[in-house]
């Protein structure tokens, strides 16, 4: 097996520094459900040393992942940690005891939170913290101003270095980015799930980072088969597929795929060494549509 790496997929800047557009999303490093210790420890850890190994400089985490567990894992795998190496986190939600994501906007609980992830990140400060807003893989319209004023508040603190927002709706991101600079936005996106197309080519103008999660989720049968077959033709996974349709929508869109494995985290890398031609974007766009309009933000 050819192993790819990060650096194949080229680059793009998230605050103040240039990444390479393939990550690392830590989530699956936790137990079942996202809660408790992953099976392996060592497993988990031998995951991030070698992410950091082939170039991944761009890992996505919270502290509500486990809860702490995952953040935990980081800092003993990476710390002290290699230079140009970014650390996004999210906060906005807690865990509760029956493992639900309750939303946690106060400007109490976000400094709660922003504290907590240095303190068990070991940082001075935070790279990039996004802020999650409600909803289950779908936004819903709502104001973030006051708990994006509170990040707001603490970046002019220096505990915060960069912020962006997630599960937002073009309309929250411009009421944030009004607030203050917005670098990122992590939203629902995948081959076939595309109603971020507008707002990734209205980012991309205006130099923002797009980070989708669910990158091979939410497809129906027919879909996948189509998927399997570009697969198939190339001699490749789906996953691959999925994650080099995904580099090739646009210069602006960075991948976190999350994996608790060695071996498929290296698969996950190929994707950024591989390249879709003409006929297999064109077939590969029919899967999932062709979006919606163009949006001024």
């Amino acid at each position: 097996m050819t192993i790819g790496t990060a650096e194949q997929s080229g680059s793009y800047r998230l605050g103040d520094r240039e990444v390479h557009r393939l990550g690392y999303g830590a989530m699956q490093l936790a137990g079942p459900h996202v809660l408790g210790p992953p099976a392996d420890r060592e497993a988990a850890l031998a995951v991030l040393r070698r992410a950091v190994e082939l170039g991944v400089d761009h890992i996505d985490t919270s502290d509500y992942y486990g809860p702490v567990v995952v953040n935990e894992l980081i800092r003993e795998a990476l710390h002290p940690y290699p230079d140009g190496l970014t650390i996004v986190t999210k906060v906005g939600a807690r865990r509760d005891a029956d493992g639900g994501w309750p939303e946690a906007l106060d400007p109490d609980d976000l400094r709660r939170a922003v504290q907590e992830n240095i303190d068990h990140l070991g940082v001075d400060a935070l790279d990039v913290v996004n802020l999650r807003m409600p909803g289950f893989a779908e936004p819903v319209q709502r104001s973030l101003a006051e708990p994006f004023e509170a990040l707001a508040t603490m970046q002019q603190e220096g505990l915060v270095r960069h912020l962006g927002v997630s599960n937002v709706t073009p309309q929250m991101y411009a009421e944030a980015r009004a607030i203050a600079p917005v670098v990122c936005v992590q939203n629902h996106y995948n081959l076939v799930h595309r109603a971020d197309d507008p707002l990734i080519d209205a980012l991309a103008r205006d130099g923002v980072a797009y980070t989708p999660f669910f990158p091979l989720g939410g497809f129906t049968p027919l879909q996948s088969a189509a998927l399997e077959t570009v697969a198939r033709r190339l001699e490749t996974t789906p996953m691959q597929i999925a994650l080099t349709w995904l580099l090739a929508r646009s210069p602006n869109v960075l991948l976190i795929p999350g994996t608790s494995s060695v071996a498929h985290l290296e698969e996950n890398l190929q994707a950024a060494a591989r390249v879709l031609g003409p006929a297999e974007l064109a077939e590969l766009d029919r899967i999932g549509g062709s979006g919606e309009p163009d949006v001024d933000l």
